[in-house]
């Protein structure tokens, strides 16, 4: 499944190792690209395995999150 995102982010996300939680709990990073709390995942990755099939591109809306297009992955191989 591809996803196709829209990032205004100009740079990469730093993740400073003061950050980490001294608790020893791991850390989660968006791979999804919908995070409303990037770099960070906020679990927005469901919305994908709900909907998704493979051999599609879809497009998200970047307020809502939702998907506004699905067709054909032309990549898809």
């Amino acid at each position: 499944m591809a996803r196709l995102l829209r990032n205004d982010q100009m740079g990469p996300y730093r993740i400073d190792p003061a950050d980490f939680p001294k608790d020893g709990k791991a850390i989660w990073v968006c791979g999804c690209g919908l995070s409303a709390n990037m770099p960070y995942c906020d679990k927005a990755h469901n919305a994908c395995r709900q909907v998704e099939q493979p051999g599609r591109l879809y497009t998200y809306d970047p307020k809502t999150r939702q998907v506004v297009k699905d067709e054909p992955d032309p990549g898809a191989i």
